[in-house]
């Protein structure tokens, strides 16, 4: 078993008087994460939500009911809750009239499950994301240096729990997950009337990592328009496939102010899309690989360390550029990421100019642990 950073910080909220959520993609373990922690107590009960008689069961369904129901259990486990109708409603009701419960609640669709629970549940909830598992993780599961001597192959197949159980089905588990992402969740919504060209959309991303992204020119390329594209991003978004940048600027001439760049959760699943699993000596988009997986890891970081940060990428009308920007507590971090540790790297003059007291790092396969650890 492999321990997720999560495991203690829920632990720690236990019992406090809110409700725990716990969000993320399909197949990433978050059924795994609370079977763990909670399998063996005998004061919880789990409800499965994709389950029918589970949805009928919280139809009109009274707080005396409900109590009645659970019984004596003290932890409520509610899996998969975005297929709860008005789960939101529901999950108040049990927080407000039966505070000696504690209520923990999954999901894996942030549009569904944010969009039902945000207003009902305002101060009675703690939130957490669960991604994919992350370097920092596996580093604690068999040392830093296997997992420094496995850098090659997590920047092509990723970090998917199964995934990595399953040495030699790399390929055959990430087609599977990348169709679960599209027609299970991506696909259900309402929203996704065209499913052939979300594909396609999906591909022109995926081949565009690192890169500037022109929500014209993806849909001329996927045969939509842009207003379009910019909704099948967000739900791309919402269900946590993608992650977007934007350009970082304090109103100074020359800088883009609304540049946007667009990054995958998972390296693996990135390359799932584009049919590209070559070995990193033979590939042209090694750079691009590198920053994905770099960007991803340091938000996976920031996120399970509870640190509170802004980020973006940085670049003039010029094409000067940085990769990565960080500011916390008023401090200005660039990053610039390179695969090969002796690569000549050129901090561009007017960052520095215009931020004096911001710091620059270069990140390299000499370095990066310290980046994402």
């Amino acid at each position: 078993m492999i321990h997720r950073s999560l495991q203690f910080t829920i632990k720690n909220k236990l019992f406090k008087g809110k409700a725990i959520l716990v969000m993320g993609p399909r197949q990433v373990g978050k059924t795994t994460l609370l079977k763990e922690l909670f399998l063996t107590n005998k004061e919880m009960i789990w409800l499965n939500g994709d389950e029918l008689d589970i949805q009928n069961l919280f139809e009109g369904v009274s707080a005396d009911r409900f109590k009645a129901i659970i019984g004596k259990k003290k932890i409520v486990i509610i899996d998969e809750a975005q297929r709860i109708k008005d789960i939101g409603l529901r999950l108040k009701l049990i927080t407000d009239t039966l505070p000696e419960v504690q209520l923990i609640a999954t999901g894996s669709s942030s549009f569904e499950l944010a969009n039902s629970v945000n207003e009902p549940l305002t101060g009675r909830k703690w939130e957490y994301k669960l991604y994919p598992l992350s370097f920092s993780e596996m580093v604690a599961h068999h040392g830093l240096l296997e997992e420094r001597r496995l850098l090659p192959h997590r920047l092509l197949y990723g970090y998917y729990p199964e995934v990595l159980k399953q040495q030699g089905n790399e390929k055959e588990l990430l087609k599977q997950l990348t169709d679960s992402y599209l027609y299970k969740d991506v696909l259900m919504l309402e929203t996704i009337k065209k499913p052939e060209k979300l594909l396609k959309l999906l591909q022109g991303l995926a081949l565009q990592v690192g890169s500037q992204v022109s929500y014209n020119e993806l849909g001329q390329l996927c045969g939509l328009d842009s207003k379009t594209v910019e909704k099948y991003i967000t739900v791309l978004e919402q269900t946590y496939v993608i992650f977007k940048l934007s350009s970082f600027s304090r109103n100074v001439r020359n800088e883009l102010k609304n540049s946007k760049k667009i990054y995958f959760y998972d390296n693996g699943i990135r390359n799932a899309l584009i049919a590209n699993f070559n070995q990193i000596e033979n590939r042209t988009d090694l750079g691009a690989l590198w920053e994905n997986f770099l960007i991803s890891e340091r938000i996976k970081y920031l996120d399970y360390n509870g640190k509170w940060v802004n980020y973006w990428f940085w670049r003039t009308k010029d094409q000067k550029e940085l990769d990565f920007i960080e500011e916390a507590d008023g401090q200005i971090t660039g990053y610039e990421f390179k695969w090969k540790p002796r690569t000549k790297v050129k901090i561009p003059k007017q960052f520095t100019s215009n931020y004096p007291n911001a710091e620059v790092k270069i990140i390299t396969q000499a370095n990066f642990e310290s980046f994402i650890l």
